[in-house]
């Protein structure tokens, strides 16, 4: 399979899509070349804003292209874009339920080297709280660019979450379809167990499977790339047949994913579930892979806490 990181994939989605859509504009904070909003620039750079470091000033100025009739894309990391500028997010952009997509990058324990500082692993927490907002985070490339052109469709606010870290394309079947609100079903597993995952933990939860079948157990894997609004009909249609449900989620245990689907099941079907995440604990300094082992989310790490949750 190929790999590319969503970011990367964003970059290039954004600049075909800019070159069909004259609507689009890009608003960006210093970090083009990050952020990979770079790539529209090249195309149309008349439609490309750079609005330096000053993250609340440019979701202010984006609120003011949507209300002009534009489609403003505004990029930053995803711990300045949901915690830096939150303020301008909650009041100007989701209380006037303005059409602004802000497309956060960088977000993450796979920032890796960069540190505890630029991992944004509370921002699904923050922006699932305001009223109004869309709340997405794709999985792979694939995902990623269908993602960037279905919310150029919807009107409202919406918060894409993306990665630096490069994922393998795990779409890409002619069967697969994005819709925005609907889960997707990776794995059809013959165990009682249930895997509700997002963003690059899709992979993980796939090579957990993996190591899980040579033990015996098959669970079933369901792709929620929109959080919010959650795919409610699905996770209760496999959760009814399952008696352990497992979210996986790089981004805090506390209001992400795994808070999301506890909502759900604790009030309409109950299950034992097993919170798989960041618990509660800032991050560090590490390449992505040693991160993402050392805080429990590798494939080998889910594999354990699931056998173990089966004893």
């Amino acid at each position: 399979m190929s790999k590319i990181a969503t970011r990367e994939a964003y970059g290039k989605a954004l600049a075909k899509l800019a070159l069909e859509n004259e609507k689009v504009v890009a608003l960006d904070a210093d970090l083009a070349g990050s952020t990979k909003t770079s790539e529209m620039k090249k195309v149309t750079p008349e439609r490309h804003f750079d609005f330096g470091i000053a993250e609340a000033n440019m979701m202010d100025a984006a609120v003011g292209f949507a209300l002009n009739g534009k489609i403003p894309y505004a990029s930053t990391f995803a711990v300045f874009a949901a915690g830096r500028a939150w303020d301008q997010v909650r009041n100007s952009v989701a209380y006037t339920n303005a059409n602004v997509k802000i497309c956060a990058t960088h977000a993450g324990l796979t920032v890796g080297e960069d540190g505890a500082t630029h991992q944004a692993n509370e921002d699904i927490a923050l922006m699932r709280a305001i009223p109004n907002m869309t709340v997405i985070q794709p999985c792979d490339g694939i995902e990623t660019e269908a993602c960037i052109r279905a919310i150029a469709d919807y009107q409202g606010p919406c918060y894409v979450r993306m990665g630096r870290f490069a994922v393998e394309n795990i779409n890409d079947n002619p069967d697969y379809k994005f819709e925005i609100g609907k889960g997707v079903v990776i794995h059809e597993g013959t165990s009682p167990v249930l895997f509700v995952a997002t963003g690059l933990m899709v992979q993980e939860a796939l090579g957990a499977i993996d190591l899980l079948k040579e033990k015996g157990v098959d669970p079933t894997l369901i792709n929620i790339h929109t959080i919010k609004p959650l795919d409610k009909e699905l996770i209760l249609k496999y959760a009814a047949a399952s008696n352990l449900v497992v979210s996986l989620e790089e981004h805090t245990v506390i209001g992400g994913l795994g808070s999301a689907v506890a909502e759900t099941l604790v009030a309409e079907c109950p299950r034992r579930q097993l919170f798989i995440g960041v618990n509660d604990v800032f991050g560090e300094s590490g390449t992505p892979k040693q991160l993402l082992d050392k805080y429990g989310l590798s494939s080998g790490k889910i594999a354990e806490r699931v056998l173990a949750a089966l004893k």
